[in-house]
């Protein structure tokens, strides 16, 4: 029990956006974070499908209980830092849509609540989507779309589980093996797209490596269900794996755009 509390304490400090509470967010900041809020709309969504199909129950409702909690204090710190009106109605959209979704999702799982939760999931993440794309643009700094991206990995690994656990359950609903493949295409396309970036580091590009060999023995894991043949503990496994290693890739993605939006800031302010 104390190896599984420690495991989960260690991800969810790397999951984290580590600003002290009476700090004012960043913009590079900022668009890390926003991004986070999509994955633990999956994440919850996930951990709640897990609990259902007694998936390492004990891991299962512990991530969905700090997933929730990380989600709320994120979204504090974003509405303090929200630098536009605009972007502060996006943030009370979320919020309103939030409350609804934080209640079921704490609820004892069942089948016929779960396809309503799987759906709340995916109104959370189309409104926190939004904000990323509002916090970017704002910024200004172009290096903002590689945190953006690369962040958006991190809520499709734990989309892709999402979805996975809902086939496993035997659940279904119009779109689901659709979704899926989206989701997994979205996932290889982007990381080829990270891979090429002109911006990375040597750390960056190492971390990558790493991902694309994860990605490459997940994808046996998901063409299994084509046949019904389902390996959920497996796919939770690696899913959570790419998740820590596309969070430390974002964190590096993230230091880059802090220095581009320094350099950007000094040459304002330099003396003419």
């Amino acid at each position: 029990m104390l190896s599984r509390l420690s495991k989960w304490l260690v991800i969810t400090c790397m999951i984290s956006v580590c600003v002290p509470a009476w700090a004012t967010l960043s913009d590079a900041e900022a668009v890390n974070m926003s991004g986070l809020q999509r994955m633990l709309s999956q994440r919850i969504a996930k951990s709640y499908l897990m609990v259902g199909q007694k998936i390492s129950v004990l891991d299962a409702r512990q991530q969905r209980e700090k997933s929730i909690g990380l989600f709320e204090s994120n979204l504090n710190a974003l509405k303090t830092y929200a630098p536009t009106p605009e972007i502060s109605t996006s943030l009370d959209k979320v919020e309103t849509m939030w409350s609804g979704y934080k209640k079921r999702a704490l609820a004892t799982p069942s089948k016929e609540d779960a396809l309503i939760v799987i759906r709340q999931s995916d109104e959370v993440l189309k409104l926190s989507e939004n904000v990323v794309k509002q916090i970017q643009d704002y910024s200004k700094v172009s290096s903002a779309r590689l945190v953006n991206i690369s962040g958006r990995q991190r809520m499709l690994s734990q989309r892709i589980g999402k979805l996975y656990l809902t086939k496993s359950w035997g659940l279904t609903y119009d779109g689901l093996d659709n979704d899926l493949k989206v989701a997994i295409s979205e996932y290889e396309s982007t990381l080829q797209e990270l891979s090429n970036s002109d911006l990375n580091t040597p750390d960056i590009n190492e971390g990558l490596a790493r991902v694309k060999s994860i990605w490459k023995f997940s994808k046996a894991g998901f063409a299994l269900s084509n046949e019904n043949l389902f390996v959920p503990t497996a796919i939770c496994n690696t899913t959570e794996n790419l998740l820590k290693h596309m969070q430390t890739i974002t964190k590096l993605y993230e230091q880059q755009m802090q220095l581009a939006d320094n350099n950007k800031n000094s040459t304002l302010h330099k003396p003419s």
